[in-house]
């Protein structure tokens, strides 16, 4: 398993910008990665998702035209830059990743805290608050 480190949150006010990076131990190339965010008593949901080897990403309707993720394999980091923000974006946000087995986008779907594949980092707190 690789280890995760997320970089980038804060406090920024409601319209603002914010760019999280997620270092990994390990080369992207075999590996789908994840952000993920968690508010105060909602369950964790995904942000985003991108293939480490083609960089074929994923958005739900929540955040599609506002966040956009982007991964360097050079440097083993993907970004997600997070645009327009408002106070519903408000929370400790993750990355994560786990080997690709079969399509990516299965991979994706199978990311979670259960998952014995899954990698996860410790998390950045995002605050959207004027």
């Amino acid at each position: 398993q690789v280890q995760l480190v997320e970089s980038g949150g804060g406090l920024v006010q409601p319209g603002g910008s914010l760019r999280l990076s997620c270092a990994v131990s390990g080369s992207l190339d075999y590996y789908a990665i994840g952000w993920f965010r968690q508010a105060p008593g909602k369950e964790r949901e995904r942000v985003s998702c991108i293939s480490g080897s083609d960089g074929t990403a994923v958005y739900p309707d929540s955040v599609k035209g506002r966040f956009t993720i982007s991964r360097d394999n050079a440097k083993n980091t993907v970004d997600l830059q997070m645009n327009n923000l408002g106070p519903e974006d408000t929370a400790v946000y993750y990355c994560a990743a786990a080997p690709i087995s079969g399509h990516w986008l299965y991979t994706c779907a199978s990311i979670s805290t259960e998952h014995p594949n899954s990698s996860w980092g410790p998390g950045t707190q995002v605050t959207v608050s004027s």
